[in-house]
């Protein structure tokens, strides 16, 4: 079954190719990256299925052993990330290709669109495949090249004033990873995971600190991690509404995914998890101050993304078992319904013709379908139970809980604060939306009836509200009502059912979560298999260079 770990990547790099042959085709290119997004997300759950009965797959490039070859690796972690990514790659296509439809080329011109949305794809499933330093550097590269093309479509101003300053980041961000993979292979003279797992632990622990460090700011940049999150939420909301929704749900979770395999497979006795207890409150909190102040909704939800990657560095600092299986399953939930969230603000975008507070009202009326399509998410990522939000809080407080030390407790304490701050932050913006009435200017010539006593003191207490909120830097004007097209809802409804699916079948999706997690707490079983090329489901189709053994 190895032969299934590398097609996973060609796929969409295949359909891109094809895409690109035929540019003045739209119909034919939606329909090749249609299929190969389907397929792509049939092959991830198949993929779950595999590794979870029959052991991680090893596939070794070119019949090359490790460590002298490129080693693709897909365990229980990766397998679920790489079937939830395509998931909901696939979902945010079907809303873009309902987009697109009502509003041609204008915000995602599909020549350019289709293809580079599947490169991006490719360069998603070769990051969480990744079994060296260096291809894990060449994911977050295709990642890089592919998101910069996405976040300017359409030329505007704005776009390109926050994708130069994404592309920036970013690059500085590839830079320090570059540096740091010198560092290690410096040390080590090698940057093959299984092997730097072994070859660290013999360095002097001042050295490792200094590795691991050098890791972790650049993963932390693309986590968008306290203090190295500046970026992203003046980056993410001026994209089209696909763009915006796929780069919430999965890019940064890219850089958490890095975090979690350097911080198990290389430093599993590191010395830095009191410090990220620290980044983990930091960003907890500065996250959620920065929400709470917005008024533009997507802004809102992007420093709820900041303050939520909080929460998986929270569990990834506990560093056991317990604290890996709940940032494995806080990951996939955080996916599916931050990613809804974003497409259900494009919608009503599209409703209300801006993301503005101070400009939206009265779409409980004009729009009840928006108004559910945005209130269950809101309860999911508000941690309201029963829903996956809920359970993968629940589990991370139980893991901190079970360490018996003080940080842990704090961070407990700051956990359930800051998720209620998160349903205030969204329960607010849903009120102000929704639940209130859209201001009217009536003409002139109309008699206009005086409200009632209590009316203006509602409407002083809202005005007084939206005067302490700060509203977008590049703030659009209030666009015409554009309608919505059938296509887009049925894919927001879709993806909270995947968000449904988390939470009805709870039980054995955490039972796979605590699997990984106690596969993540024991990384040398991992290591051995790379390395000794002995599959469980039969050969991996590796070599080894004559008169060479495994270790180098």
């Amino acid at each position: 079954m190895t032969f299934l770990v590398p097609i996973v990547v060609l796929i969409p790099l295949v359909a891109a190719a094809l895409a690109l042959a035929v540019p003045g085709h739209r119909s034919l290119q939606r329909g090749i990256t249609l299929v190969a997004l389907t397929v792509s997300s049939a092959l991830g759950i198949t993929l779950m299925f595999v590794v979870d009965r029959m052991g991680p797959l090893v596939m070794q490039v070119g019949g090359w052993a490790a460590p002298y070859g490129i080693s693709l690796v897909v365990d229980r972690v990766s397998a679920l990330m790489l079937a939830v990514s395509a998931v909901v790659l696939l979902a945010v296509f079907i809303f873009s290709i309902g987009q697109g439809l009502a509003d041609g080329d204008e915000e995602t011109p599909v020549s350019i669109y289709y293809p580079t949305y599947l490169v991006l794809g490719a360069g998603v499933f070769n990051a969480f495949i990744a079994g060296d330093l260096f291809n894990l550097y060449v994911g977050f590269e295709i990642l890089l090249v592919s998101s910069y093309v996405l976040i300017t479509l359409g030329g505007t101003a704005a776009r390109i004033r926050a994708g130069v300053t994404y592309v920036v980041v970013s690059l500085v961000s590839s830079i320090l990873f570059l540096a740091a993979i010198g560092l290690v292979y410096g040390a080590t003279g090698t940057v093959n995971m299984a092997q730097l797992a072994t070859r660290i632990a013999e360095l002097p622990s001042d050295l490792q600190l200094i590795l691991n460090l050098a890791l972790l700011i650049a993963f932390g940049i693309k986590a968008a991690v306290f203090p190295l999150a500046f970026w992203l939420p003046d980056s993410y909301p001026t994209a089209p509404a696909p763009v915006t929704a796929v780069f919430a749900g999965l890019l940064t979770k890219v850089g958490v995914y890095a975090i979690i395999r350097t911080q198990t497979m290389l430093f599993p006795e590191s010395s830095v998890d009191p410090l990220l207890m620290v980044i983990a409150a930091l960003t907890l909190i500065v996250g959620i101050l920065g929400a709470i102040s917005q008024l533009d909704v997507k802004r809102m939800l992007s420093f709820t993304l900041i303050s939520h990657i909080g929460y998986m560095i929270f569990g990834i600092a506990i560093a056991n078992a317990a604290g890996f299986s709940a940032t494995i399953y806080y990951i996939a939930h955080h996916i599916i319904v931050q990613t809804t969230l974003f497409l259900a603000v494009g919608l009503m975008e599209r409703q209300g013709g801006t993301t503005s507070l101070s400009g939206l009202g009265g779409l409980m009326r004009s729009a009840p379908v928006i108004a559910v399509l945005f209130f269950v998410p809101m309860l999911n990522l508000g941690g309201i139970p029963p829903f996956s939000g809920f359970l993968g809080k629940l589990g991370l407080f139980t893991a901190a809980a079970d360490l018996q030390e003080p940080g842990a407790y704090w961070l407990i304490g700051i956990g359930a604060l800051v998720s209620l701050l998160t349903l205030y932050a969204l329960a607010r913006a849903w009120v102000l939306a929704f639940w209130r009435p859209k201001p009217v200017t009536a003409p002139a010539a109309e008699p206009v009836k005086a409200p009632s006593t209590e009316a203006l003191m509602l409407r002083e207490r809202e005005e007084a509200m939206i005067e302490r909120l700060q509203d977008a830097p590049d703030a659009a004007p209030t666009q015409e009502k554009r309608g919505i097209p059938k296509l887009m809802i049925a894919a927001t409804a879709g993806m909270i059912g995947v968000s449904l699916v988390l939470t009805f079948a709870a039980g054995p999706l955490f039972a796979y979560a605590e699997r990984a997690g106690e596969d993540l707490a024991a990384p040398e079983k991992l290591a051995g298999l790379v390395l000794n090329g002995e599959q469980p489901n039969g050969g991996s189709g590796s070599t080894t260079a004559p008169g060479e053994d495994t270790d180098g």
